[in-house]
């Protein structure tokens, strides 16, 4: 099962249609022009946008971090991240996503 992040954000296109993409993407189901956002697997970058039909590969789908954010097209998902970031720094007064949602997620599981 995927991870998701509790207060997950979804782009305008997508909230129309979450659970239903959701439940495609847990499922295993191709999904057409949807964008996932999670964090970097690696420790150099923040974030990473990648197409969600390639979680239909096994080995991506085993190692995929939690999911942050739900797009439908790779604009949307841009949009998002740059939501993200303004959020990020309005509450801390950096650019320091990853270590901002790390400390959402965290807060959110207890």
């Amino acid at each position: 099962m995927l991870n998701w992040y509790k207060g997950l954000y979804v782009g305008n296109n997508a909230k129309k249609k979450k659970k239903k993409l959701v439940r495609r993407i847990n499922q295993g189901i191709g999904v057409s022009d949807v964008y996932l956002i999670t964090l970097a697997c690696n420790s150099r970058d923040q974030l990473d946008i990648f197409s969600a039909n390639e979680l239909l590969q096994k080995p991506r789908r085993r190692n995929c971090p939690v999911i942050i954010g739900l797009a439908c097209g790779y604009w949307e998902a841009l949009e998002l991240v740059e939501e993200l970031v303004r959020r990020t720094y309005r509450e801390t007064g950096t650019g320091e996503v990853r270590k901002w949602l790390q400390r959402q997620i965290g807060e959110d599981s207890r």
